[in-house]
């Protein structure tokens, strides 16, 4: 089978190609906007009472928000992108299982205010 690529051109399209790859990798943009939206959600699971409620889910996003600011000094944006976009997450679950535990607590007061209001009824109607 016949080659049909002219010698001296492969060897500078090789060289093309592999420049494009390299320059393409070390343009990661810093993910800025990801870094905000993840320390807003672990402020938000920190004052849905996180600290309190689900402790460890909250240190984990904390640390992980750490590790992401670390890696953006470093300038290794695609390792920052990633452990916001975990602390985001591991912040957000945080957030929802304060908030389901203190849905819990109410809606127990909830049912026992409702045993005390019948058993005063019972007790005034007879």
């Amino acid at each position: 089978m016949k080659n049909f690529t002219h010698p001296k051109t492969s060897p500078l399209l090789m060289g093309a190609t592999i420049a494009l790859i390299i320059g393409g990798c070390a343009s990661v943009p810093p993910p800025v906007e990801q870094m905000a939206v993840s320390k807003a959600a672990v402020d938000n699971a920190s004052s849905a009472g996180g600290t309190e409620l689900a402790p460890i889910l909250l240190k984990s996003a904390m640390d992980k928000m750490d590790a992401a600011n670390r890696a953006m000094d470093e300038k290794d944006y695609v390792i920052a992108r990633q452990l916001a976009e975990q602390a985001q997450v591991d912040a957000q679950l945080a957030t929802a299982t304060a908030r389901s535990s203190r849905a819990h607590t109410a809606a127990g007061a909830l049912q026992e205010d409702n045993r005390v209001l019948r058993q005063e009824i019972d007790r005034t109607a007879h």
